[in-house]
């Protein structure tokens, strides 16, 4: 019998009892002092009924942020306000881990504090802009480049913040390891111009990500822990003179640490078919994820692609996502227009299907 969306998953420490994994969104509704807020508590209680919810990108230090209104998850006060988001959700019998996104050099500085540095594996600037409250579209800051002795504060950081995220009552943590980002910098040839034990070679390049969820899963332990790929994906400004070979290497070195999940982007027309590249390679639970419907979704599970699905426009319009799919009810669509933008309008004022 085929396993279907609808079924329960043990996800390593995590039991979800069902496969649709709602996928991590910006929204960029975080209040000052980047904490998470009521109307973050009522969007993501909404969305409880997803048989896991990843959040959106949280900065595990204030360095870790480039974007504007994003939620951090490393002092005192943050660690509170996620535990009224995540007592919300299991009140609702749901579960949520927390995605850690440090954006490395893809930042602009008037989305951060004031003494608060932009750094990368190397001192080279990321060619794009982004959103700013003050000064509208900016460059990014140029980087400075990580020393090696700093690298491992840097782990450390994302060590807190999993720490941090126990506290509040995540059921785990996934390390963002795509769109550009910190980890992805590391991996990215075109990034990362080391020439210390970090940089050069692929094994080398992949040291960081290793050495972060090795950090993780001694923090937490490896049950709670998943990281995110979408190997060849130049989003941010990033490429590889061989993704698949370097991606590979990740998963082969990742395949034995008893990780939670694997959360893998699945995106053909970049020419490399990521989760034929996993599934040889990375032995535990497969989470699919990119432009999914609810047959294609069915489809991959019955066909042993992946242990679970992800969906993340869906889940903007549709907080009651799994009971449309399960019921075959209609699916309301979004309003791009209100995706960033402030207040609850095309937040948390989607109503659920009659």
């Amino acid at each position: 019998m085929s396993v279907t969306l609808f079924d329960p998953l043990q996800l390593g420490d995590i039991a979800l009892s069902n496969r649709v994994v709602m996928a991590p969104m910006t929204r960029s509704r975080a209040s000052e002092g980047d904490m998470p807020n009521d109307q973050m508590v009522e969007y993501y209680r909404q969305r409880a009924t997803a048989g896991l919810i990843i959040t959106e990108g949280v900065h595990p230090s204030k360095t870790g942020k480039g974007y504007c209104r994003t939620p951090g998850l490393f002092t005192d006060a943050q660690v509170a306000g996620w535990r009224k988001v995540t007592d919300a959700v299991h009140a609702e019998g749901g579960k949520i881990v927390a995605q850690l996104m440090h954006v490395g050099r893809v930042a602009a500085r008037p989305n951060k504090d004031a003494d608060a540095e932009t750094v990368a594996p190397s001192a080279i600037r990321a060619n794009v802009q982004l959103y700013t409250d003050s000064a509208g579209m900016v460059a990014t800051e140029m980087p400075r480049a990580l020393e090696t002795r700093e690298i491992p504060g840097v782990i450390a950081e994302y060590a807190h913040s999993a720490r941090c995220a126990m506290a509040a009552g995540f059921d785990g943590v996934e390390l963002h390891c795509a769109s550009g980002y910190l980890p992805a910098q590391f991996l990215h040839s075109s990034s990362n111009q080391r020439t210390d034990a970090y940089g050069g070679s692929v094994l080398n390049r992949i040291r960081f990500v290793v050495e972060t969820l090795e950090a993780l899963a001694g923090a937490i332990g490896a049950g709670k822990v998943g990281y995110r790929i979408c190997p060849g994906n130049p989003f941010n400004d990033v490429k590889d003179d061989n993704p698949a070979e370097t991606f590979g290497a990740l998963l082969a070195a990742t395949a034995n640490m008893g990780l939670s999940y694997l959360h893998a982007i699945q995106m053909p027309q970049l020419g490399i078919d990521c989760q034929a590249l996993a599934r040889p390679l990375f032995r535990n639970n497969l989470i699919i994820n990119e432009s999914f419907d609810l047959e294609k979704g069915r489809q991959a599970l019955a066909d042993g692609q992946a242990d679970a699905v992800a969906y993340g426009r869906l889940y903007i319009s549709n907080p009651d996502l799994v009971r449309r799919f399960r019921e075959g009810l209609p699916l309301a669509r979004f309003d791009p227009n209100t995706l960033y933008t402030l207040g609850g309008k095309g937040y948390i004022d989607y109503p659920p299907a009659p």
